[in-house]
């Protein structure tokens, strides 16, 4: 894929005369660092001199619900805003697009960015943004209004949306993991208030958002208990260290959860239950896939603990009145996971920022552990965001520039 870039007199001279400073510099060797620090330079001058860039964007069927991923030019514009900071982006992570909150939030548009989770270096920044200052290496995710897709070389943000990536986390890392460790921050700590000693059951554990989850309740002390849906995901549980309590089966559609976790338990039930959606009506009603892997809304119910928190990703949950009845008689609560109410009120902003800071100190501690495919390049991202979208990835795609 062909990017254009802009080129004017002097610009070869200026780097010339930039490696003849070097050279001079006492007779001495390049050493590796100033080696390093010299290719940064010449990138991020690049990237200021480009006058435009491809970027994906999806657009949406009027007839049905497809959506199609196409690649269109845009022009590398300058900081206008004074809080706004230009990034020039060095990886940025896949995920799946949930098209229907953009309608009900009237964010619909002929064709909408793609791409959120983002890290690369500072290029330039606003008169007023005070974090951070031009090659500070950063990491964020862009909001559900941003005009510019993270699936671009260059972009522009509000620096509240951003953090400095630590030294010793790599591009990749650092943007395939800050959006599942908002989520798993704001389900196991805003949501259910996870503490040591309690006993945590996250469903599907070998998925992106399971594994990190599975980690913070870990490292949180916490008694952990996680489902499989394949022999594979069982095996990959397994082999975790801290070990999990019990790794539930499920692929075959016999194993019982709730009889599994009450037994696991001695019969009192778990603490907080992390879901990746349930079953809500009879076995006639679901589809076969989510009849197999999924379990029943009347299980999580029977096997959560007394004064426990059910945090669900099941958007159009539905309890009957026996099904509050009995949650009400255990002092259970709901709660729906929604990592996006972070930047839907200024409020927040604070607790927002921290939280990424954490997932950053977290990833760059070893805490945090990703389960990351390989990555790819640009002009594979189209393809790529076609099966992201549709569910059928395990490990976390992550677009490298």
């Amino acid at each position: 894929m062909a990017f254009s870039a802009a080129s004017g007199p002097g610009v070869t001279s200026s780097l010339t005369n930039g490696s003849s400073a070097w050279a001079s510099g006492g007779g001495l060797p390049l050493q590796k660092d100033s080696k390093v620090a010299v290719g940064k330079t010449q990138a991020v001058g690049a990237a200021r001199r480009q006058v435009t860039m491809k970027g994906l964007y999806f657009q949406k069927s009027s007839t049905d619900e497809e959506i199609t991923f196409i690649f269109q030019e845009r022009e590398n514009l300058p900081v206008i805003e004074d809080n706004y900071v230009k990034v020039q982006v060095k990886a940025c992570a896949l995920s799946q697009i949930n098209t229907k909150l953009l309608a009900e939030m009237k964010m619909e548009k002929d064709f909408f960015p793609v791409g959120r989770e983002i890290a690369g270096i500072v290029l330039d920044v606003g008169s007023k943004v005070s974090f951070f200052q031009p090659d500070d290496e950063v990491v964020g995710i862009l909001p559900l209004d941003s005009e510019d897709p993270g699936l671009c070389e260059v972009v522009r943000v509000h620096e509240h949306y951003l953090v400095h990536k630590p030294e010793k986390v790599t591009w990749t890392e650092a943007a395939g993991t800050i959006r599942d460790g908002v989520r798993a921050y704001t389900a196991l700590h805003y949501l259910s208030h996870l503490s040591p000693g309690k006993s945590v059951l996250i469903m599907d554990g070998a998925s992106a958002l399971g594994m990190i989850a599975i980690q913070l309740a870990h490292h949180r002390g916490a008694k952990v208990i996680s489902t499989a849906g394949s022999l594979e995901d069982k095996q990959c549980l397994e082999r975790l260290r801290p070990s999990i309590a019990r790794v539930i089966d499920v692929s075959n559609g016999k194993a019982h959860v709730a009889e599994s976790c009450l037994e696991e338990t001695g019969g009192l039930g778990v603490d907080i239950v992390l879901d990746a959606g349930v079953r809500l009506y009879s076995k006639d009603d679901e589809p076969a896939v989510k009849l197999q892997l999924l379990p029943h809304k009347h299980d999580i119910i029977t096997l959560l603990g007394v004064g426990g928190h059910w945090v669900t990703t099941e958007e159009n949950l539905q309890l009957d009145p026996p099904d509050s009845h009995c949650l009400f008689l255990k002092g259970a609560t709901v709660a729906f996971l929604n990592d996006e109410v972070w930047n839907l009120s200024n409020v927040q902003q604070g607790k927002y920022l921290c939280i990424l800071k954490d997932v950053m100190e977290k990833l760059s501690s070893g805490v945090f552990r990703p389960q990351l495919d390989e990555p790819i390049p640009l002009y594979e991202a189209k393809v790529s965001m076609e099966v992201v979208q549709k569910n059928q990835g395990r490990k976390k795609q992550v677009v490298q520039f």
